[in-house]
């Protein structure tokens, strides 16, 4: 893991500010972007959140069936298995 030296306080709320530079690095440019949060031992790792299917892990053609992310092929996968 490499370090870039950039320190930032937590807030009253808990909250961080990511600099400038690290947004445009990973492209969360947007309101709309998310980031996921993961836990490794005494590490909080970032990463920016591309919602993918639950089965096959592939972020083309998603759509979501109550509630869950899936891509229109493991959907139609399924649907012929249940006929």
């Amino acid at each position: 893991m490499k370090s870039l030296g950039i320190v930032r306080r937590v807030d009253p709320v808990g909250r961080i500010v990511l600099p400038k530079e690290l947004r445009r690095l990973f492209n969360l440019e947007s309101e709309n972007d998310s980031v996921e949060i993961f836990v490794d031992e005494d590490k909080i790792i970032l990463k920016k959140y591309i919602p993918a299917c639950i089965f096959c892990g592939s972020a083309d053609d998603i759509i979501e069936y109550e509630g869950q992310k899936i891509c229109k092929a493991c959907a139609e996968k399924i649907g012929k298995k249940t006929n």
